[in-house]
């Protein structure tokens, strides 16, 4: 891969991308992702933006719907430090960081607030949505939250959809941060981007870590790929099957199909 090593986010206006267990990743950084999130190439389309981790491919490897509304999304970040490796030994030198979901969504508030870009909440509960809110007013005054809503904890009806898809569109938000966790974020995104003409960016458990309603990993083991660690300590009964057979499949998923890089 030589012809590769030394391109950048944004080489020719593009962006390189790689395969990685089928799925398509493109491989920004952090302050690319920003840009891109911040750039409509079309405001009267909705995008469909998801995260990607080591626990996502593992999924999508074996939920060909998964994977299909993967490949099928307006931008495929890679927000695990494994997929940060797999680029950088396909030549993508210049992938350092990964695309965090709670950095992400600061960064983009943070200069979104130059240009009065809109954010909608949607996920989690309506404690945590609060305390989010008030977090984000506190760090980054003058960011404008149009709106929040938890939804139940069920799949939502067809009335309930209608209804929410409605207020969006009244609202009018730029960008709509939804935390409902893989693969139901992703899920999520893909049906609204179709009927919204808005940004849609699935972030996991940013709404519990920015808010203080869970502890983030510490930087060190974030930057080694240990936050899975972390969190199995802290969380053993939820994530245990998560982690421990989902970063074997993913291994298993680099091993069988081998990652290629696309350069624009």
């Amino acid at each position: 891969m030589s012809d590769t090593r030394g391109l950048s986010a944004g080489t020719k206006g593009c962006t390189p991308s790689f395969t990685c267990c089928s799925v398509r990743i493109d491989a920004h950084t952090l302050e690319s992702a920003v840009d891109a999130l911040l750039t409509r190439p079309d405001p009267r389309e909705g995008r469909s933006v998801h995260l990607c981790n080591a626990y996502t491919l593992s999924l999508a490897r074996r939920d060909l719907e998964l994977r299909r509304r993967l490949n099928q999304g307006s931008l495929n970040l890679p927000d695990g430090m494994p997929l940060i490796w797999v680029g950088r030994r396909l030549g993508l030198d210049y992938l350092e960081g990964r695309v965090y979901g709670p950095d992400l969504m600061i960064a983009a508030m943070d200069r979104g607030r130059e240009i009065g870009l809109r954010h909608y909440l949607h996920g989690s509960t309506d404690a945590v949505l609060m305390e989010l809110e008030a977090e984000l007013l506190r760090r980054l005054p003058g960011v404008h939250i149009v709106g929040r809503d938890a939804p139940p904890f069920r799949e939502p009806t067809a009335d309930e959809q209608s209804a929410l898809e409605q207020r969006l569109v009244n609202l009018g938000p730029d960008i709509v941060w939804v935390g409902l966790g893989t693969p139901k974020q992703d899920a999520f995104v893909h049906h609204f981007r179709h009927r919204v003409p808005s940004t849609f960016v699935g972030v996991g458990a940013a709404f519990d870590f920015i808010s203080g309603a869970k502890r983030q990993a510490p930087v060190w083991m974030q930057k080694r790929g240990l936050e899975w660690a972390y969190r199995l300590a802290r969380e053993p009964r939820r994530l245990g099957r998560r982690y421990l057979i989902g970063n074997a499949r993913f291994v298993t998923g680099i091993v069988c199909e081998r990652p290629k890089v696309e350069v624009p």
